[in-house]
């Protein structure tokens, strides 16, 4: 009964369209209240344990590096260095849209940061150059959702915290996801842009680019390579990250000012402001939740529900696809990663793979109406309607879905490079 009157609750909280972080502190209380003996201060105590974590310093870390990076020339001559390398190709300036937003999402970590970054500069060269506007709002929506998957990704960052797992591992099994999802992107825009002829590969031009975006160029080169050969630990990468993206602003380009870098770090507290409350509370409830037994008790649930992996994949699949249409990531994360993962250990799934398809999943999401995050970004930056970006993005999600489809049930394209 208690549990039913919890569920009615939330529901409620969701018809009447009340913040995550409000409807996540009265469930924990809720629970507090009613399982924990009615002492409200272990939610405190739980609150202030959670966030007593050195592996929470990377977030805003990588927030303000990506922040100061886009703010400064980094975005603009990190797309020009790839413009200068594919443009030549017939349809080569979609496939430069993809990659520069693979490229500065390894630095941002972040998908509306990558979108607004990349999509400012090349979305009118895009329809300057002929290409179909529809195509171009597509493509950056849905390239720039490469920004949480592709490392250092603050949704894997948010599952590794809350279900314990490597963010190291998590970052190396980003990836080959994200890259794969970048090679069908650019392939699609490549093979739908064929009619658009390409300019003359000039050697002068991409010598120029490189030499002017070679400091924007190896930060991602830095970062990937120190993760990857472990020689970064996932704080000391975000540390790595903000000092490079400071001298490199403020010592070669030399193009922000004192009062871009307060905005920057407005901009940064006020994101943060957003997600270390719901972070706090998440993991104050998943503690009150594992002492109640309540992950062990929905993994038995499920064991007895589904009789195999597959069938299990699939219906986590289209559970965070629908989901991902009303919650943001990091919430859907917060709030699911514990039960889900709980389920995924008694299929025997391993918990890097797994956060791989959630992220992934959730990744969709900032695609699918009606909170698709991206759709609402790309709608404000480049002043369509809603049903317009919405339309566009549909091809780019077909091809999103089938890639999702083979890292789930292919572990090796997320645990190859582990």
């Amino acid at each position: 009964m208690t549990a039913l009157a919890l569920l009615a609750i939330v529901v409620v909280m969701l018809l009447l369209r009340q913040n995550i972080i409000l409807i996540l502190l009265v469930a924990a209380t809720f629970i507090h209240f009613y399982w924990g003996d009615g002492e409200i201060t272990y939610l405190i105590e739980d609150m202030w344990t959670a966030l007593d974590s050195e592996v929470l310093l990377s977030i805003p870390m990588f927030m303000l590096a990506g922040a100061t990076m886009s703010t400064g020339s980094s975005a603009q001559r990190l797309i020009e260095v790839v413009r200068a390398f594919t443009e030549w190709l017939p349809g080569g300036l979609a496939i430069a849209a993809v990659l520069s937003c693979a490229v500065f999402a390894s630095i941002s970590g972040s998908s509306p940061v990558t979108l607004l970054a990349v999509g400012t500069v090349l979305y009118p060269a895009l329809k300057e150059a002929g290409y179909d506007k529809k195509f171009a709002l597509g493509a950056l929506s849905s390239a720039g959702t490469l920004g949480i998957i592709i490392p250092p990704s603050i949704p894997l960052i948010i599952y590794g915290i809350i279900t314990e797992t490597s963010i190291a591992d998590l970052f190396k099994a980003g990836i080959i996801p994200g890259l794969l999802l970048a090679l069908v992107l650019s392939v699609y825009g490549l093979w739908r842009n064929r009619h658009i002829k390409g300019t003359p590969f000039s050697m002068a031009r991409a010598l120029t680019a490189l030499r002017e975006g070679i400091w924007a160029v190896l930060l991602p080169v830095i970062l990937l390579g120190g993760i990857y050969t472990g020689y970064f630990a996932p704080t000391e990468a975000a540390a790595v990250a903000l000092f490079y993206a400071l001298f490199v602003e403020l010592f070669i380009h030399r193009e922000l000012g004192f009062f871009q870098f307060f905005g920057i770090f407005k901009y940064t507290a006020q994101l943060l402001g957003s997600i270390f409350p719901i972070l706090a509370v998440a993991l104050s409830l998943k503690s009150m939740l594992a002492i109640e037994g309540v992950p062990q008790a929905f993994a038995a649930f499920l064991t007895a529900t589904f009789t195999s992996k597959i069938g299990y994949l699939l219906a986590v699949n289209v559970a965070l696809l629908v989901v991902g249409c009303f919650v943001d990531a990091l919430p859907a994360i917060l709030i699911l990663g514990p039960l889900l993962y709980a389920g995924a250990a008694a299929f025997g799934i391993d918990p890097v793979h797994f956060g791989i398809i959630m992220v992934v999943n959730l990744e969709l999401g900032f695609l699918t109406p009606p909170i698709g995050l991206n759709l609402i970004v790309a709608m404000t930056a480049f002043k369509e309607r809603f049903s317009t970006v919405a339309v566009s993005v549909l091809p780019f999600l077909v091809l999103m879905l089938g890639v999702l489809m083979l890292i789930t049930f292919v572990p090796f394209f997320s645990l190859a490079l582990l």
